[in-house]
């Protein structure tokens, strides 16, 4: 399993930043693409430079009904409209009418925890006032977490990730969390997008802290 960020506000060679968050999961069975960031172009031309095409994608999962995160669906399902797409059910009936109506695949509403493909998860709607998904992915040495924004709190995101089995690492954004103490069993800790105290998880956990941006790419 690999994972390459596609879009993030930081960035390096030479693709383009942007406010908001993509990332690109290649398994065995399934390409997947996680939230689309806010400018679509942005997202194709990215996905250009890293020989990603859009085309062999399979399933579009969208964390949350931010624009930072879903600004680049329409673009996204012109050039594939083919995807099967996963959003949390709580997205207005009128987004999922008009995802609906740009693509071809199955349109999902996610409630709960549940299986999306194989070693795929997501951790069903999660939070009280903004409602999001993040996804489990299960590897060799464990499960890693990946994040839109992580709105509903670590805690609540861990404790349902935790029983898939042990979770090794989480990659994504962050939000304004603090609850530093849930990293300590972790290998890796990818802090991308939104994440506000990247210098005290950074200084807590030196070794296992990666700050990630467009076109970083990791193998699980």
């Amino acid at each position: 399993m690999k994972l390459t960020v596609i879009y993030d506000n930081e960035t390096k060679n030479g693709l383009e930043s942007g406010w908001g968050f993509a990332c690109f999961i290649e398994t065995e069975d399934h390409n997947i693409l996680f939230d689309t960031g806010w400018d679509g172009h942005v997202l194709l031309k990215n996905m250009d430079k890293l020989s990603i095409d859009p085309e062999n994608i399979d399933i579009l999962v969208l964390s949350h009904q931010h624009w930072d995160h879903i600004g680049g669906v329409t673009t996204f399902l012109n050039r594939n409209p083919d995807v099967d797409i996963y959003v949390p059910s709580s997205f207005s009936s009128n987004l999922k009418r008009e995802i609906a109506s740009k693509g071809k695949g199955k349109l999902y509403g996610i409630k709960t925890p549940q299986e999306i493909c194989n070693n795929i998860y997501t951790t069903g709607e999660l939070g009280s006032e903004i409602k999001e998904q993040s996804l489990i992915l299960k590897s060799e040495k464990g499960l890693y977490v990946l994040t839109g924004c992580a709105h509903p709190g670590l805690s609540s995101i861990i404790e349902v990730a935790s029983s898939f089995g042990d979770v090794t690492g989480i990659f994504g954004g962050l939000h304004d969390s603090q609850e530093y103490g849930l990293f300590k069993d972790m290998q890796l800790i990818g802090a991308g997008h939104c994440t506000s105290h990247k210098d005290a998880i950074r200084k807590m956990y030196p070794k296992k802290f990666l700050k990630i941006y467009a076109g970083y790419s990791v193998e699980l």
